[in-house]
């Protein structure tokens, strides 16, 4: 594609700052930079026509971790490590309701509920056994204890009379929240050119040298948040994609469930919107299959997630089904975010192990702050 010399000049010449991506991390990244540099030209880069990924995708849960994930992180992690993820995630959340307002995002603090399956006794039997020692660990954090035992109020099926409670969690609206977002970005006067993929990136001298589709330019400094497609870039970090799938009921009359809700380990996850329930997850019966950076629903996903919707969550109701959809997260081995400088002119943070909502907008400040 020939760049006409008004497109050049106006958008792609002197370019300080690239950001390669228009989620949750590059946004904020975004707005970080023309705080820090507000002389600086900024500009973001997205290949979708709205940001692809997860930020505009995800299920909107403003959680930390619930009591099964910590249990297991605690298995591959010290403790050090899981007390500083679940801070990060809490300082991550605030830092997002500080920039843009609870109103803005629809946030809302119902707590966060795990439920135990009936068939799986074990799990619920360990995860009280370690509730004390978690809410040792986790009480500074907080200011107080996370964890508490509440009974089955919501008539969910099939599953133990006790949930085990994250007072502190909440739930948000995610479109509402990246509106917020590209108006706060509108207003700082930050250009995002979407429909914009990047093939490749170039050291250059001082600079890198960016190659999209039909064009290239230079820019002094670039910054990659593109978290579940980040192995198309950066080579050298470890991400893999992880697709998650969703779906949302018809609104349901007379629906009094409120606030999040996770079981088994955290794969399955759901709560209230609007008088519907959203309901995503699944990912652990077909592990390899949804290592995937492709769009899209699985019939053995989508089975199950209607079988646990009418079993489950809301049984012996009729309940239809409004919208599916899926997302693209990116994790690793490790749960902590990959934030670090490159090379002499690329940066990146990506793997946000889906816990984008929590942990973008820190992310994408700690980006921003690397810059030169």
């Amino acid at each position: 594609m020939e760049l006409s010399y008004w497109e050049y000049k106006t958008w792609l010449s002197q370019v300080d700052f690239t950001v390669i991506g228009s989620g949750l991390v590059g946004l904020n990244c975004a707005l970080r930079l023309k705080e820090k540099h507000p002389k600086s030209k900024i500009l973001v880069l997205e290949k979708g026509s709205l940001p692809q990924g997860a930020s505009t995708k995800n299920a909107g849960f403003a959680c930390f971790g619930s009591i099964s994930e910590l249990v297991s992180d605690l298995n591959s992690h010290s403790e050090e490590e899981v007390v500083q993820l679940v801070q990060k995630r809490y300082e991550g959340i605030q830092l997002l309701r500080k920039l843009l307002g609870d109103t803005a995002i629809g946030f809302e603090q119902h707590g966060g509920h795990e439920l135990f399956l009936k068939d799986g006794p074990k799990l619920f039997e360990a995860c009280l056994s370690r509730m004390d020692e978690l809410n040792k660990l986790l009480r500074p954090v907080f200011g107080d204890v996370p964890f508490v035992k509440t009974g089955n109020i919501f008539g969910f099926g099939k599953i133990q009379e006790q949930y085990i409670t994250h007072q502190f969690e909440g739930q948000l609206d995610t479109g509402k929240m990246m509106k917020a977002l590209l108006q706060k970005c509108f207003e700082a006067q930050i250009p995002i050119l979407n429909g914009v993929e990047v093939k490749e990136i170039q050291e250059a001298g001082d600079k890198a040298h960016i190659i999209v589709d039909g064009f290239g330019f230079d820019s002094k400094q670039v910054f990659v948040a593109t978290n579940g497609f980040a192995s198309k870039l950066l080579k050298q970090e470890t991400v893999k994609p992880a697709r998650a799938q969703v779906l949302v009921t018809q609104p349901i009359k007379n629906l009094n469930i409120k606030g999040t809700f996770h079981f088994n380990e955290g794969f399955y996850y759901f709560r209230n919107i609007d008088d519907r329930i959203l309901f995503g997850g699944g990912r652990n019966l077909d592990m390899k299959g949804e290592e995937t950076m492709e769009f899209g629903e699985t019939e053995i996903i989508q089975n199950s997630l209607e079988k646990l919707l009418n079993e489950v969550i809301l049984p012996n109701q009729n309940i239809e089904i409004d919208r599916r959809w899926s997302g693209i997260m990116g994790v690793g081995t490790q749960k902590s975010p990959i934030v670090k400088q490159l090379s002499d002119s690329v940066y990146c943070g990506v793997r946000l192990g889906g816990m984008g909502v929590a942990l973008g907008s820190l992310v994408g400040r700690e980006l921003a702050d690397l810059a030169k």
